[in-house]
């Protein structure tokens, strides 16, 4: 099923999970218990991702056919432009729908170790869009979806030519946006209304990922994220004792990000879960649904 109709046949909101392919062989096997753990929270969809460049290509194409013929549950496979070019990215496409995978999300990614320069790493797809492109036209039964930045995309700072740049995205046949991890409600809603304001009217899913340790919030600054940690959730994360506490802080504080944007009837809210179950498992306990 196509996430797009997913999200317009849903009358409350729809809940999706992100998962990244396994670097070792045997965390493949804790990989799926946590899918098993998530499962009963019936999510609409689950995602897996790409690493840095597509350095894990081969392993996400295996975990998303996996994930389809072994759970049901529908996949988003990302595809990025790093490295890629027009034959394979066919390749990999008609693979998909051979398998029954109807779904991507179109990035453009981060440019991987040892590439001298991002020229040489984008071959034939310069930007998203022109992966989106390539894709509704060759491939118009396979869904997409791309990314938002609720706080701005870290390399465009002007705001008016990043929602322009996300319009062209949707012009190009994309279906829906879901965001970057975020912190703070309040820039979720103000990028929804900017996207309004540009003339976007596809539904937009907001990411949340829970702080559970101090090494996390070291590791999201250190790689630019784009995501803010409000100062109220930064003190009691570094004033914490230890990260059962630190755990304990993130999850009410994400726990009271779901529950705000439930109670605002979005379409759906997509949980980074960094291949764990704990964190969403308990966010899912406290809400008041």
């Amino acid at each position: 099923m196509l996430v797009k109709e997913i999200l317009s046949a849903a009358v409350k909101p729809v809940f999706s999970f992100e998962f990244f392919p396994p670097k070792k062989d045997e965390e493949w096997e804790r990989l799926f218990e946590t899918i098993a753990a998530l499962s009963p929270l019936n999510p609409s969809y689950v995602s897996v991702t790409y690493g840095a460049g597509g350095s894990t290509r081969s392993r996400t194409h295996n975990l998303v056919t996996k994930i389809q013929k072994e759970t049901g549950l529908t996949v988003v496979s990302h595809l990025t432009c790093m490295c890629s070019d027009k034959e394979e990215t066919g390749t990999i496409l008609r693979n998909y729908q051979e398998n029954g995978i109807t779904n991507v999300l179109a990035l453009r990614g981060d440019k991987p170790a040892g590439v001298a320069s991002l020229d040489e790493a984008i071959k034939d797809f310069p930007h998203a869009i022109d992966l989106v492109g390539f894709i509704k036209t060759n491939y118009p039964a396979i869904g997409v979806g791309v990314a938002g930045f609720p706080e701005g995309h870290p390399e465009t700072p002007n705001r008016l030519k990043e929602i322009e740049y996300l319009k062209e995205k949707i012009d190009a046949g994309a279906d829906y946006i879901v965001t970057q991890l975020f912190f703070d409600n309040r820039d979720y809603f103000d990028f929804v209304e900017r996207c309004a304001i540009g003339g976007i009217t596809v539904p937009i899913i907001p990411g949340i990922m829970p702080i559970t340790t101090k090494k996390g919030v070291i590791r999201m600054a250190e790689l630019a994220l784009g995501a803010r940690v409000p100062a109220p959730l930064l003190s009691k994360v570094l004033n914490a004792e230890n990260d059962t506490e630190v755990s304990s802080i993130g999850i009410e504080w994400a726990t009271n990000q779901v529950q705000e944007l439930i109670d605002h009837h979005i379409k759906g809210i997509h949980f980074y879960t960094l291949n764990m179950a704990d964190a969403t498992l308990r966010i899912f306990n406290n809400l008041h649904q």
